[in-house]
């Protein structure tokens, strides 16, 4: 049965994540009028709050994190809000926490949808505490649902053993497991272009498409993820979630429909057709010191404290075994300290078969599709123009973009931060944008094959500087190929 939450219980309220993006996100949907009127907040975690210290908390986060531009209230979002400290690792609270959670109704208006923001550590027994309290649909046959944020495990066997935990309290139906690039206006977009669009589908295919490049690149450092960053590295803390989702996405069948059976069957048969990479079709890094928009930064092992091998920079050329994809590269590409933030896809098609303009001196150049994710939300679409003139020389011809800028073609609705579509889903439980299980594990078992290949091959990673597109190596990696990282 369907239900809209009237309750939300924040596990973790006063980490990064909370005050960065959730209460933002929150206080933005409520000032919209998109969430129930009746909903109330309640924020648990370690640190020791009153209802009315922890709405002090959240206005001094609101201040700090809310997008500008935008005319949000803030007093009626914080009139909402309730607080209950929680030492989640141990069983005692939970009573105190269901008692102020209150009872979870039955009807399609009444529920409570969780929102699990906490050390992976922390999953086993937080589930326990809700299931053992009341908190859990199992238990009580009410309105409950939970969603999941990263990290689910750190391997197979791991996630295996955090779902199989979650699954012990909440069916699948229940369970929403968060990426938040899955609530960008431009990943969603990407659906829209592809499938409401004849002129690329019939196109969308290894005759026409050259290959795919997918870029997630970042300039920041460690900053406050040291800990967690160093036992995860680039491959599981950017490529096994973000990148493979975007992957799935550019290459899955069309749905039957748009709902979330029809989606994430056909993004689970993308990623189980992953090929497995061999050693020489991937390279990883590790910035050194360098520079980042004109200023000095400190290398991984000096910003750490310590010597590591963890890997800040991936590259890979992955395929797709099936009959869309035989014989097409997708490229992959993620990484700390790069010249720039950025994230995008690129479908680079084949060139014309043969060129009319070839005995008049011009040269044609494949079309190119750029979708850019972040920092700027755009689609842009090159082809070929004749370059103006009476062209007594010859032909000239040159590449010329169509551009699709959202801010500008969509100027009413207001840019949105991710986690608002993707709370708003949760309270009203719609699953279209979150991962499935047997997603999760189809991502792992090729994650896990290619740490294994870097273990069996005493593969470490290559210094790279800060302030550059990674190892040279990961440039050859492409342009043995005859392919050009985007750039």
């Amino acid at each position: 049965m369907t239900f809209s939450a009237s309750k939300l219980l924040l596990f973790g309220a006063t980490g990064d994540l909370s005050q960065r993006m959730l209460l933002p996100s929150l206080c933005a949907l409520t000032s919209d009028g998109l969430l129930p009127a009746n909903i109330e907040v309640i924020g648990t975690a370690r640190s020791e709050h009153t209802d009315e210290s922890f709405r002090n908390f959240a206005a001094a986060a609101l201040e700090k994190f809310l997008p500008s531009g935008r005319q949000i209230e803030i007093d009626p979002f914080l009139s909402r809000l309730r607080y209950q400290d929680l030492d989640a690792s141990t069983p005692e609270g939970f009573d105190a926490l269901a008692k102020c959670v209150g009872l979870v109704g039955t009807n399609e208006d009444e529920g409570l949808s969780i929102f699990l923001s906490t050390a992976p550590s922390l999953f086993e027994p937080t589930i326990k505490g809700l299931a053992a309290n009341g908190l859990a649909p199992n238990e009580t046959g009410g309105n409950v649902r939970i969603g999941l944020e990263k990290p689910l495990g750190t391997d197979l066997a791991t996630s295996c053993q955090i779902n199989d935990a979650v699954a012990g309290a909440f069916p699948e139906n229940r369970i929403f497991r968060i990426d938040h690039y899955l609530g960008k206006e431009t990943v969603q977009n990407l659906l829209a272009l592809r499938f409401a669009n004849i002129l690329f589908e019939p196109l969308w295919n290894a005759a026409h498409i050259d290959h795919v490049q997918i870029t997630v690149a970042e300039t920041v450092g460690l900053e406050s993820r040291a800990g967690y960053y160093d036992g995860s590295g680039a491959l599981r803390d950017m490529v096994q979630n973000h990148m493979l989702q975007l992957l799935a996405l550019v290459a899955m069948e069309p749905p039957t429909s748009f709902d979330a059976t029809a989606v994430r069957d056909e993004k689970v048969k993308v990623l189980r057709a992953l090929r497995h990479v061999a050693a020489n079709e991937t390279v990883t890094g590790q910035y050194k010191a360098g520079a980042i928009n004109g200023g000095a930064v400190p290398g991984y092992d000096e910003e750490l404290g310590r010597d590591s091998d963890t890997e800040t920079f991936v590259a890979i050329k992955a395929h797709i075994d099936n009959w869309r994809w035989k014989g097409v590269p997708f490229y992959l590409r993620t990484g700390k300290r790069l010249p720039e933030r950025t994230t995008e896809i690129i479908v680079k098609f084949r060139n014309v078969p043969f060129s009319i303009f070839e005995g008049r001196g011009a040269k044609t150049l494949p079309n190119t599709l750029v979708i850019g994710i972040q920092p700027r939300e755009n689609i842009r679409l090159s082809l070929m123009a004749k370059v103006p003139g009476l062209d007594r020389g010859g032909i000239r011809l040159r590449q010329v973009p169509l551009d699709i800028a959202m801010p500008d073609a969509f100027a009413g609705p207001e840019r949105r931060i991710a986690y608002e579509r993707l709370l708003l889903d949760l309270v009203e439980g719609d699953q279209t944008l979150f991962v499935r299980r047997d997603e999760v594990e189809a991502q792992w078992h090729w994650i896990d094959a290619i740490r294994e290949t870097w273990a069996e091959e005493g593969m470490t990673p290559k210094t790279y500087t800060a302030g550059s597109w990674g190892p040279s190596a990961s440039i050859a990696l492409a342009e043995r190929d005859g392919v050009t990282w985007h750039e």
